[in-house]
């Protein structure tokens, strides 16, 4: 049975190209293509596709409305193609928050537009999606989370973490599908005075990353930025990885340093988790949490193994709360993880391995 596809694009000629890229697979079809989010609304009842790619900018109704509605109505995987912009990428991570199963960046360039790297990176997301099941009550009920409007320089000094480098733990957390969304159900549930330095790769494009740190930011007690190279780690601060660098930690003058790697993928990912858990294993510091959530593929799980080979400990996702359960299955089935627990249990479980 071929993947029914749909394609929602307001130009003619992305929609030539992108149904030129679904249709070179022979297991992909596609079933139907619209202009903008109210064509698309009508194409998904009479053409009942598998997965839709979704334009974020259309007119008439776009990309945001089209995904809002279709997830109240018939929840099904939706791709969102968004634009390299500071808007784009705002927009897009909107869009993940509402229920998109993931996104792709248009290219900037036509020449860029159908090279084998997109239209495999769009093949592949549209496969997963097509085995993803996407629910109302996970997407459009999830329990209320704070969204905490903390002007951090008026918390009590006592919890102020900003300047503190000695501190007891690091936190490693990787994910990648799902994982913007995931990842505001568990960094704003972190106090803001933990006792740990806190570090994140979220596989992500170059110009996205900046916008994800800023968005977690305003909704946290603790303080997440985008990691820059020579970062003194601070306890109470959380580090994302930027969408085009490998974020590896090493040790200076007693103090954790962060340095950005430009190198080459690791894992098949730059920013890579593996990358980051091997450079701490290299540190030999024991007192290490290690964290893996939702995400296609197996990066971190080697990297993990290596944490918890080191006396680290390791907590993974399970998988009904997962978008995509790869990544931690992956781990778990090296018989490294300590506790496999739902989205919702990992910032206590943090909290509470915080005390081994």
């Amino acid at each position: 049975m071929k993947i029914k596809v749909l394609v929602v694009d307001d130009s003619a000629f992305m929609r030539k190209v992108i149904a030129d890229m679904i249709t070179s697979d022979p297991n992909m079809e596609v079933v139907g293509v619209a202009k903008n989010g109210e064509e698309a609304l009508q194409m998904i009842v009479s053409t009942k596709p598998d997965v839709v790619t979704m334009d974020v900018e259309m007119p008439k109704m776009d990309g945001l409305a089209a995904l809002k509605q279709i997830m109240e109505v018939s929840p099904i995987p939706v791709i969102m193609l968004s634009s390299l912009t500071t808007n784009g990428a705002v927009e897009t991570l909107k869009a993940l928050d509402y229920g998109a199963f993931d996104f792709i960046t248009k290219p900037t360039s036509l020449i860029k537009v159908s090279t084998p790297e997109v239209r495999e990176e769009l093949l592949s997301k549209i496969r997963i999606a097509s085995r993803t099941k996407v629910n109302k009550p996970l997407v459009m009920n999830r329990q209320p989370r704070p969204v905490v409007s903390v002007v951090k320089e008026d918390l009590p000094k006592a919890k102020m973490a900003a300047g503190r480098t000695k501190f007891k733990k690091l936190i490693a957390i990787g994910t990648s599908t799902g994982g913007p969304r995931a990842l505001q159900d568990v960094i704003p549930f972190l106090p803001s005075d933990i006792d740990a330095g806190i570090l994140i790769v979220q596989h992500m494009p170059p110009g996205f990353t900046k916008s994800l740190a800023e968005r977690l930011d305003s909704m946290s007690q603790i303080r997440v930025k985008e990691a820059e190279d020579g970062d003194v780690i601070v306890a109470g601060v959380a580090y994302l990885a930027p969408g085009d660098s490998h974020i590896k930690v090493t040790k200076q003058a007693g103090q954790f340093v962060l340095k950005l790697d430009n190198g080459e993928r690791v894992s098949g990912h730059k920013p890579s988790v593996d990358a980051l858990m091997y450079s701490i294993v290299e540190l030999n510091d024991r007192n290490v949490i290690g964290v893996i959530m939702t995400g296609m593929g197996a990066d971190g799980a080697d990297g993990l193994s290596k944490v918890k080979a080191n006396k680290g400990f390791v907590i993974a996702q399970d998988e009904e709360s997962c978008v995509v359960f790869g990544m931690p299955k992956s781990t778990i089935k090296l018989g490294v993880v300590d506790k496999v627990v739902s989205l919702n249990n990992i910032a206590n479980e943090i909290v509470k391995a915080m005390e081994v």
